[in-house]
């Protein structure tokens, strides 16, 4: 595939801001720059994210930490099960003086919004805040609010404790753009966390990007140029899904329930565009669809129980798609 020269305005000047964000981030945060990079991603195209990992991993602090980082505002909210939809998107208050209704905002009327292990609130807890994230809009007593811009939800769950939640129906976690597995650090990782972590106080995180900063790179991120092959090329990696046999891969058709949606199309596209541009790139490549891939497909494509049988994860299938998909 022939590569543009073309770069778009702003591509100098993101890394700069990446660059920003993240030193600010490793004043707290050691290692994890995947999960620092999907996190910008997130942040940068408005796209939710759902992070997965056992407890201990920084998942939480990484995101409290990133939206000190950035000049806006930040709500946390535990979800547990006696939790209610008005704790989460506000309720309407009687006022006896006036004799009106007034509307009490909840806590998801800020610019960034961490749910912390989701999957421990009842669905109907749930519906309420990912129709929030779909529609950036909320309605009480009949009148609705817009929410604040920029918006995002940064959401964690515990894959290992299954008893007392309610895991988010395929359809639900469709509405994060990604998914990410966080992972234990190595050894010399985890030695410079327990030498930053053991003194008990965490580092001064200052706000070092505003919101117009965050506007102007998402057009910047728009006007990154994405070559037809490359459409077709992220076409064909969704079709596999759906129709491996019709790609070379009928010993996949077995294992896959259901492939991933059209939403799943647009992720990736905007992903690879943002995966791009946070390399200095004016343009994408392949290896962007690729290196953004599994986190964007993992949570869209739902296995067999023949794929549970043998073991096979949604992880492995999408490698397997990309291995046999031929590259432009």
């Amino acid at each position: 595939m022939a590569e543009t020269t073309t770069v778009p305005t702003g591509v100098e000047s993101g890394r700069d801001l990446v660059d920003r964000i993240a030193a600010e981030l490793h004043k707290r945060i050691v290692g994890q720059e995947v999960m620092i990079e999907r996190l910008l991603v997130g942040l940068l195209t408005g796209g939710h994210v759902l992070l997965e990992g056992v407890p201990g991993l920084a998942k939480t602090l990484t995101v409290r930490s990133l939206a000190d980082a950035i000049d806006a505002s930040f709500e946390r909210i535990q979800f547990t099960p006696d939790l209610l939809p008005a704790d989460v998107v506000g309720t309407m208050i009687y006022n006896q003086r006036s004799g009106e209704f007034t509307a009490r905002k909840g806590p998801v009327f800020a610019n960034i919004v961490l749910a912390d292990e989701i999957n421990r609130a009842p669905p109907k807890v749930q519906s309420a805040l990912l129709e929030a994230m779909q529609e950036h809009q909320v309605t009480l007593g009949g009148e609705t609010f817009m929410l604040p811009q920029p918006f995002l939800v940064l959401a964690t769950q515990n894959p290992i404790e299954q008893e007392g939640t309610y895991p988010l129906p395929e359809a639900q976690v469709d509405r994060f753009m990604l998914k990410l597995k966080i992972t234990y650090p190595d050894k010399s990782t985890e030695k410079e966390i327990m030498r930053r972590m053991s003194g008990g106080t965490l580092a001064t995180i200052s706000p070092v990007v505003t919101p117009a900063e965050i506007f102007a790179a998402r057009t910047a991120i728009q006007g990154v140029y994405l070559d037809e092959k490359i459409e077709d090329y992220i076409v064909d990696v969704i079709h596999a899904t759906r129709d491996p046999a019709a790609h070379g891969l009928r010993e996949l058709a077995p294992l896959i329930e259901y492939g991933a949606s059209p939403r799943a199309t647009i992720y990736l596209a905007v992903c690879s565009r943002a995966h791009a541009w946070l390399r200095g790139r004016g343009y994408v490549l392949p290896d962007d669809v690729k290196a953004i891939g599994v986190d964007v497909l993992r949570h869209r494509i739902i296995t067999s129980f023949e794929a549970e049988a043998e073991e096979v994860t949604s992880e492995d299938i999408v490698d397997r798609v990309f291995s046999a998909i031929d590259v432009p």
